[in-house]
């Protein structure tokens, strides 16, 4: 199911054993633009710390209530390491994370999951990394630090990030949705991270490889949108892009 970060911001978190918290913020990784931590606000409990979920241990995010499910007991929580809030995450804190929690480094391999193009929950699946693949060093970045950039297409600035479209069954960023500004006063468009060329994060800038009249041209998106699959295979092929359901089809079926 894709989602708004901005409409999962507030969710209520429910652990095995209670509500602890809700839904503050995202970091995602800038090279698989896939989410790697739920920030929890868990209001006075935990007061003084960064409370990160992995995408590991939420199960479902349900709508109808606003809450996500989370497979962890506040105890686990609590006793996970800590990380101040002042501070960035660190390569150091993540091993020590992964390694409390016994779960596959996502950085460990070429898939978006480490070894895996999806969340592997089976521990029985899990594989160490094959020789070859190497690990890589990821940089992690806050969807609402992130929010506010500006989008540069191929001959002039089209407006600014305005909110994330999250897969919630895999935790990709799938879309950046674009609000034009004064460009296209009212309109919004949806960018995927494939499509970008690079960022500068000095700058707060987002540069694409399209130019603003394809962009102009592309489906809308309005608030009351559904992405559904009709929707997105439109979209890309409104850009000549293969769809990312397709490749995340075939390396599925490559790894199995």
């Amino acid at each position: 199911m894709l989602s708004k970060a901005k409409t999962l911001k507030g969710y209520k978190l429910d652990s095995l054993d209670g509500e602890f918290g809700e839904v503050k913020e995202f970091y995602f990784d800038d090279r698989h633009w896939t989410v790697r931590y739920l920030v929890a606000n868990t209001g006075n409990w935990l007061t003084g710390r960064q409370v990160l979920i992995s995408p590991y241990a939420l199960v479902a995010a349900i709508k109808a209530e606003q809450h996500i499910a989370v497979d962890l007991t506040k105890k686990q929580i609590e006793g996970s390491p800590s990380l101040n809030s002042d501070k960035p995450v660190s390569r150091q804190f993540e091993e020590a994370y992964y390694g409390y929690y016994g779960w596959p480094m996502y950085w460990n391999g070429p898939s978006i999951w480490g070894s895996y193009p999806y969340i592997a929950r089976d521990r029985e699946t899990w594989k160490a990394p094959t020789q070859g693949e190497k690990a890589w060093d990821p940089h992690l970045r806050s969807t609402d630090n992130v929010c506010g950039y500006e989008i540069q297409a191929l001959d002039g600035e089209i407006g600014h990030v305005e909110d994330f479209i999250i897969d919630d069954e895999t935790w990709a960023i799938r879309y950046l949705v674009v609000a034009t500004r004064n460009w296209w006063p009212g309109k919004k468009v949806l960018v995927s991270p494939q499509w970008i060329e690079r960022v500068s994060w000095s700058e707060s800038k987002v540069f694409v490889n399209l130019s603003r009249d394809v962009i102009k041209r592309s489906p809308e998106y309005t608030a009351e949108s559904l992405i559904t699959r009709d929707y997105e295979t439109g979209l890309h092929r409104h850009y000549d892009r293969q769809g990312y359901w397709v490749e995340e089809l075939v390396v599925a079926e490559h790894s199995n």
